[in-house]
C-alpha cells in the first residue's frame, strides 16, 4: 500500500474511477487513526499529552491500493475535492423511484368528504 500526499491521492483516485467506469468497482474506506502504535499512544496518555488523530483514507479497485492521511487542517479542503470527484464519477447510479405521497393523502381527503356528506 502506498501512502500518498493529498493531491497525488486525489489524482490517482480520479484515474481509478475513470478506469473502472464499466465493469470494476472502487472501494473507499475512511478510518480514524493516530498513525502511532498502541504502546506509543499509551505513553502519550500516561504523560498527559494529547493524541492527534488523523483520518486514514484507503482506496482500492481490486488491483491497486492507495492511501493517504488527512489532518484536521486539511480536512475541509480534502472533503470538498473528494465530494467533487464523487459527484463527477457516480454517473452509473440509478435514480430512486419515489412513491407519491400525495395519492394516499388525496384518497383520505376524498373518503373524509364523502363521510361528511353521508352524515348530513
Amino acid at each position: 500500500m502506498v501512502l500518498l500526499q493529498l493531491d497525488p491521492f486525489l489524482n490517482e483516485l480520479t484515474s481509478m474511477f475513470e478506469r473502472s467506469t464499466e465493469k470494476r468497482s472502487v472501494w473507499v474506506t475512511l478510518k480514524r487513526s493516530s498513525l502511532k502504535s498502541k504502546s506509543q499512544r499509551n505513553k502519550l496518555v500516561t504523560a498527559g499529552e494529547a493524541i492527534e488523530y488523523r483520518c486514514l483514507i484507503r482506496a482500492t479497485d481490486g488491483k491497486k491500493t492507495i492511501s493517504t492521511s488527512v489532518g484536521q487542517k486539511d480536512h475541509q479542503r480534502f472533503q470538498a475535492s473528494y465530494a467533487t470527484i464523487l459527484k463527477a464519477h457516480m454517473t452509473a447510479l440509478k435514480k430512486r423511484e419515489r412513491k407519491d405521497k400525495k395519492k394516499p393523502a388525496e384518497a383520505d381527503k376524498r373518503e373524509g368528504s364523502s363521510k361528511r356528506s353521508k352524515k348530513s
